[in-house]
């Protein structure tokens, strides 16, 4: 049975000076699944998901995020999500604990429940054997995992990743996708980027972007169709959008 929404896109565009980043896109995420976005560079996946997490508000349609408008109600709806960016803002000088701590202080997550939150969290990503090493000093896979651990903390109901795994290593990779799927067992959204079609595979459903537009929407099943698989379904669409493009530039 079809869950219900708790997002919603509709005909949402954006551009920055001449540049149109993402033009008349609309989708609806169900609650409780992983929604995944791929597609080719300068998509508009990133801008797409900074709308979401009302970094930038669209020029043109609507977001609803759990019945919430991303735009009128931008306070409400950033106590609902957490956003982590390609480039997170952990402190290279401050140790795994002071981080997660600076964290719990931005939230407002009261003192009786932090120790709580530190062992869950930390603890979840395999972290507390490391809580006294500098942010700096850890490893990609690990850094990740402790930005990951920050934004979980004041357990927000929709998780938005852009490319989070993007250059870590493969059993990383694994390790970080477990907690995600842990966290999808928990009842939490999850919308995500990934430059890897593996980890697409692994989301309840997908949109393929190319040229600041939707190609293709459905499970990764759904997508790959008659193809081998997912990558040389996003290539032949791509190309065929291409193709088309290319024709109606030489005819116009």
């Amino acid at each position: 049975m079809k869950g219900k929404n708790i997002i919603e896109v509709e005909n949402v565009s954006c551009r920055f000076g001449q540049v149109v980043a993402v033009q008349d896109v609309s989708l609806a995420i169900e609650e409780g699944t992983i929604f995944g976005l791929v597609g080719s560079d300068g998509a508009g996946k990133s801008t797409l998901l900074r709308m979401m997490a009302t970094m930038v508000p669209p020029g043109a349609g609507k977001i609803i995020m759990g019945g919430l408008d991303a735009v009128g109600k931008r306070s409400e709806v950033k106590r609902l999500i957490g956003y982590m960016p390609q480039r997170f803002g952990l402190y290279a000088d401050l140790t795994v604990d002071e981080n997660l701590t600076f964290f719990m202080d931005i939230f407002g997550i009261p003192g009786r429940e932090r120790g709580t939150r530190r062992e869950r969290y930390l603890g979840f990503s395999n972290l507390l054997p490391f809580v006294d090493r500098p942010a700096g000093k850890l490893s990609g896979g690990m850094k990740q995992k402790l930005g990951l651990a920050c934004v979980l903390v004041h357990e927000p109901r929709i998780l938005i990743l852009d490319e989070p795994t993007n250059g870590v290593d493969p059993v990383s990779r694994q390790e970080f996708w477990e907690i995600l799927l842990e966290m999808k067992r928990s009842g939490m959204t999850i919308v995500v980027s990934t430059a890897y079609l593996d980890e697409g595979e692994k989301c309840d459903r997908l949109v393929l972007m190319h040229r600041s537009r939707i190609l293709a929407e459905g499970s990764p099943g759904e997508i790959r169709s008659s193809y081998e698989s997912l990558e040389e379904a996003m290539i032949r669409r791509i190309e065929d959008m291409d193709d088309e493009a290319a024709k109606q530039t030489f005819t116009a």
